[in-house]
């Protein structure tokens, strides 16, 4: 699966700092400490009918990360969420957005006053960058096919995945492999060997009751001990919840993944997307199942309600 490029994205304008540019002509300093070592923060938000989903959670974790990489040191001050609230607008409005839109947010540690690691060569405070693209959910919605990759995810006492940085090594040469597979995502492992999330995404399974109900379906999806907790799978969490179907948080390994009947993968990129094989596993029938389809029309609904406004 490759993104295909929308041709109103030709002439987008993009955020930097503060100055709005055409795509052409926007550049980032190469003093910058995205370009210097991947030393920034970043989000994926999405606009509906001029709404942000889940705007507030996804400026908190963007703060929490940020202050855990010490951006408020030497100095260093982290944007308001009116701030950065003002910009995202001001972004859309230039582009003439309000549905239909992907909104990458990154806030990076800043242009250093020379190359080099130190943070107290950071002394311009952080660079934040708005870049909204027109941009449908990218997953085919007839079934993706993983792969569970070599790559690892960190443990908490080697890199903590509670910070959302920008540093996405693994996940890219999870990809790779999954590419030169012929597969859609990869799956990460955790240390321990279980499930932690695909490349990006988080990913859930199903296992049906004996009546075949929904309501007597088993939903269980791994624990974030090793990836980041994600806004959109929180939010299928509770619709689940809400909904009266079972849905539980815990360790997943490979076998019980295989044996699932129904998997499928959430984030903000892709909103709800099924899961129909895994290492050449054949996952429940080999279609989209049926509790996979009320998840996706449950947030469909959720999406259509919930979210700040802050573009007519």
């Amino acid at each position: 699966m490759l993104q295909q490029p929308d041709p109103r994205n030709a002439d987008l304008i993009v955020n930097i700092g503060g100055t709005l540019v055409h795509r052409d002509s926007a550049g980032i300093s190469p003093f910058d400490s995205l370009v210097q070592g991947g030393d920034g923060v970043w989000e994926g938000l999405r606009l509906y009918e001029g709404r942000i989903f889940r705007l507030t959670e996804h400026l908190a974790r963007l703060r929490s990360s940020a202050r855990a990489l010490g951006f408020e040191m030497f100095g260093g001050s982290i944007p308001t969420d009116d701030e950065i609230i003002g910009e995202i607008r001001r972004t859309l409005e230039a582009n003439d957005m309000r549905d239909g839109v992907h909104i990458r947010l990154t806030l990076s540690r800043g242009v250093k006053v020379t190359s080099g690691m130190d943070p107290r060569l950071n002394q311009s405070g952080p660079t934040l960058i708005v870049l909204a693209e027109f941009k449908a959910p990218v997953y085919s919605r007839g079934g993706l096919r993983f792969i569970t990759s070599s790559v690892r995810r960190f443990p908490p006492d080697m890199l903590d995945p509670k910070i959302h940085h920008n540093n996405l090594l693994p996940s890219i040469l999870a990809k790779i492999e999954a590419n030169v597979a012929g597969a859609d995502q990869a799956l990460l492992l955790d240390q321990h060997g279980f499930i932690a999330e695909a490349h990006g995404t988080h990913v859930f399974f199903v296992r049906h009751g004996r009546s075949g109900d929904i309501g007597t379906a088993h939903v269980f999806t791994s624990t974030t001990d090793a990836c980041p907790e994600g806004i959109t799978r929180d939010a299928v969490l509770k619709l689940c919840w809400e909904n009266g179907i079972l849905a539980e948080v815990r360790n997943v390994s490979l076998t019980e993944a295989y044996n699932a009947d129904e998997m499928f993968c959430t984030g903000t990129m892709g909103e709800i997307a099924g899961v129909i094989e895994l290492d050449g596993r054949r996952i429940g029938d080999g279609n989209v199942g049926p509790v996979t389809q009320k998840i996706g029309e449950y947030f469909s609904a959720l999406t259509r309600t919930d979210g700040r406004k802050i573009i007519e």
